[in-house]
């Protein structure tokens, strides 16, 4: 099948939203408390941030495990990578990770201004200004043969989505609902008309819908 682009482990509300309103630097998601979107993911054997053994297994935890299987490359919009509008005041910041990103690949992140290129660790991150099926190009040649992800947020998703780019997608639709922020979906049956999808109740409260195309 090629490189595939994979949206994974996209962590919505029940009433279909990815973030809340208000994003600042203090608080990424906005007004969502992201400790309650990921509540099915940090419990798990496989969640990075884990300092002690154990954790549960499951579904839930294969899903975190599979986050990097087979990843050469992901593509981001802006907002998830910062909170800044507009031309960078500075380049100072660098992420909300710190000094070891989570992604251990080249990072794409869609911008109308672009910055100079810089490494953490073993992530890179571009900037560059770019259309998705021009981003998803890029993404690819820098994946190394391997499949890109799609990392998000919402808007970014649905971008990629309306240009028919995306070939499987995993949604994590946890047990909380927000009210307002971005919206991702009304209902996951929107997308049925151009993906397989599945869906899966786990133990935790979240529902996993997996779609990939027809």
């Amino acid at each position: 099948m090629g490189q595939l682009l994979r949206v994974q482990n996209f962590m919505l509300s029940a009433d279909g939203f990815g973030s809340g309103e208000g994003q600042s630097i203090d608080r990424p998601f906005g007004h969502a408390d992201p400790t309650a979107l990921a509540a099915w993911a940090i419990p798990t054997a496989s969640w990075p941030g884990r300092t002690e053994p154990g954790g549960t297994r499951g579904i839930d935890d294969y899903f975190v495990r599979d986050f990097h299987h087979g990843i050469g490359a992901e593509i981001m919009g802006r907002n998830k990578f910062g909170p800044q509008r507009g031309p960078w005041a500075n380049h100072d910041w660098t992420g909300w990770w710190g000094d070891s990103p989570p992604f251990h690949t080249p990072v794409l992140v869609l911008t109308h201004h672009p910055r100079p290129s810089f490494t953490l660790d073993d992530t890179t991150f571009h900037f560059i200004d770019a259309t998705p099926a021009e981003a998803l190009q890029q993404a690819r040649s820098a994946a190394n043969g391997k499949d890109v992800r799609l990392g998000g947020g919402v808007a970014t998703v649905r971008q990629f989505l309306d240009a028919d780019l995306v070939d499987t997608l995993h949604v994590a639709v946890v047990p909380v609902e927000l009210g307002r922020g971005e919206r991702l979906w009304h209902s996951p049956d929107e997308l049925d008309d151009r993906f397989h999808h599945e869906s899966t109740a786990s133990p935790s409260g979240v529902v996993h819908h997996v779609f990939w195309r027809r």
